[in-house]
Order: C-alpha cells, then structure tokens, then sequence
C-alpha cells in the first residue's frame, strides 16, 4: 500500500499495467455488474439537471427506464447508481457503428452539450475507491471482463496510474497524481 494524502493506494494501481481495449471488449464494463455506476450525491443531481442533454444519445429502452425509474436509483447494497435497462447496461449507454457500448452522457460532454464527463467511478474503472470516514481505499479490480486491456497494457508496458492520469486527477488533483507518480518511480514498486 502507498499513502498518499488521505488515500491508501494499492500497489496494483504501479504494478499492473492497463489499456482499454473497445475493438475487444466492446464496452463491457458499462453493460456486466451487480448494479449501475455508483454516484456521489453531486452526480446524481447533475445527471437530472443534464438529461435533456443527455436524451438525444440514449436508446429507446434506456430513455423509458430513466422516465419510470429517474436519473439515478438506490440498489441492493444501499448505494446510488445509475439504473440499468433489463439488468444489465447502463440506461444511459448505446452502440457506435461498431456493435461498441459507449456513455451517452460523455458522448454529450464530448460534443460539448455539458461540462459535466461521466461519473468519476466510470472513469476512473477498473479503479475502485471506497471511501471511508479517515481514508480513501483506492484498488484494482482485476475482472474477466477487461482481460483484453490488461493484454493491451501489457504490451504498451503502460501502468495503470497511468492510463488513469485524468480520472484520478480530477478526483484527487495534480499535486496529489504528482506524488503517486514520484512513489511509482521508486524502487522497490518499480517493475
């Protein structure tokens, strides 16, 4: 474990390395799961005040599940998360051209319709936090699903703090990834 700030880093987050790979795995991660994304309270608000610009990239099914269900649910465990269509993806998703599933709320972020990216624990997947009241525990989870971009990262020797460099910034900010990168470069994590 690295302590950074009030987080507790896994040593998997310098070991193993990470690149997603669509063409494979074709979006997985928003479509297998227990539950839908988890949210913050924050989120939750803003994807209610987005969703008349969200709309136009989501599919049918998922539009009538966000109008029974709302923006955002409660599931089993307690949390918040996005809700899901048929108990499995996202309702906020759909394919590109390619059979790929994709975030309708980042496809609005990324024509710039919003300010607002995607959920911080979409974006910074496979990374996990849980957040305590004295700590933040920051993982890997290691899932079948996301073989084809443990391959992919492999082969670019690309870690996975790496590839995360935005998501855990915004979560956690600059000087905060600076310090993680300056640990991941000593030895003995250093691979």
């Amino acid at each position: 474990m690295l302590e950074i700030g009030k987080a507790l880093v896994s040593l998997d987050l310098v070991e193993e390395h990470f690149l997603c790979d669509l063409f494979k795995c074709k979006g997985a991660c928003c479509v297998e799961g227990d539950s839908g994304a988890p949210l913050t309270p924050e989120e939750a608000i803003k994807l209610e005040e987005i969703l008349p610009l969200v709309e136009p990239y989501m599919t049918p099914e998922g539009k009538a599940v966000v109008g029974h269900q709302g923006t955002s649910v409660v599931d089993s465990d307690g949390d918040t998360v996005t809700p899901l269509v048929n108990n499995r993806e996202c309702a906020f998703t759909f394919k590109d051209e390619r059979g790929i599933v994709k975030c309708g709320v980042e496809k609005a972020f990324l024509d710039g319709k919003t300010d607002f990216r995607k959920p911080i624990s979409c974006q910074l997947f496979p990374i996990r936090i849980t957040e305590y009241k004295r700590f933040d525990a920051v993982n890997y989870q290691e899932l079948k699903i996301c073989q084809p971009g443990r391959e992919c990262g492999a082969g670019q020797k690309l870690p996975l703090y790496q590839f995360l460099k935005e998501p855990l910034i915004r979560k956690y900010g600059e000087s905060w990834y600076e310090q993680l990168a300056f640990a991941a470069e000593a030895e003995p994590w250093k691979k």
